[in-house]
């Protein structure tokens, strides 16, 4: 199947590591050029070389150092991706998860802290990039949050209230900017082999007393296919959901989570 990304340009936040760049690697597979933006230069520049060798150089890619909670990094993150691609089509938002907690572990700095990395960081990225979208023909914004805005996920507290946010907004978006046709949608995932979710499983076998590949084993147990997603699943998830191939589909907050979720609707 076609997805319609060749010769696209997609801006992907967050891929220095894990769901965000597994993503800009299925973005450059299927053609795209890809913007890459994240805190972390290094790791950036290893997520670049490995699509320049997997695709012999003949996909276009640009990594730009940005922190998403600062104004000017933004700014300055759009400038540099217009001046070199001249457009964006598609918008790809992704921050790492706030730390982990319940409620009353947290202090207000604790929580101000994170609303700037887990929303505003969002709200940031679409406000800039939005004169540029609407200047594409197949524009198309998707945020990552997380199946904990269904179903929320015991020590996550900020998780669990934040990324419930980013779903709010993303479906606002759609409703505002569908006339426009600029379609919004969010990819929700739940238990996936990140960097991140292995954290949660060494925090989890510490409180428990177990091992981490016990708690991993534990986790798989809750979904019908009895183990835990990869990230190459997420991406390819991610990138026919924000390609031109649907072009009906916004609105939508599309779960990945291998049937954890059990509620009907």
């Amino acid at each position: 199947m076609d997805l319609g990304l060749k010769d696209k340009i997609a801006l992907v936040a967050g891929a220095s590591r894990g769901l965000g760049a597994a993503t800009a690697r299925e973005l450059a597979r299927e053609g795209a050029a890809v913007i890459m933006c994240s805190r972390d230069a290094r790791t950036l520049v290893r997520t670049q070389e490995a699509i320049f060798l997997e695709q012999n150089g003949r996909t276009p890619t640009m990594v730009v150092e940005a922190d998403l909670t600062r104004d000017e990094d933004v700014t300055r993150l759009m400038s540099m991706a217009t001046a070199r691609f001249g457009r964006l089509d598609i918008l790809i938002t992704n921050c790492g998860g706030p730390p982990s907690g319940r409620f009353e572990d947290h202090d207000l700095d604790a929580w101000r802290a994170a609303v700037d990395t887990t929303i505003f960081s969002v709200v940031r990225l679409i406000r800039a990039a939005l004169p540029e979208l609407r200047k594409s023909d197949c524009p198309s914004i998707l945020t990552f949050s997380s199946n904990s805005a269904r179903q929320p996920v015991p020590y996550l507290a900020l998780s669990n209230s934040l990324r419930l946010a980013v779903v709010g907004l993303t479906k606002t978006l759609a409703l505002e900017l569908g006339p426009e046709g600029i379609r919004v949608n969010s990819l929700l995932p739940a238990w996936t082999k990140t960097e991140r979710v292995m954290q949660i499983m060494e925090e989890r076998s510490q409180r428990n007393h177990t091992t981490v590949e016990a708690e991993m084993e534990k986790q798989a147990e809750e979904s019908p296919l009895g183990r835990l997603g990869t990230v190459e699943e997420f991406a390819r998830a991610a990138v026919f959901l924000c390609s031109p191939a649907v072009p009906f589909m916004t609105g939508v907050m599309l779960p990945f989570d291998g049937g954890m979720y059990k509620a009907t609707l």
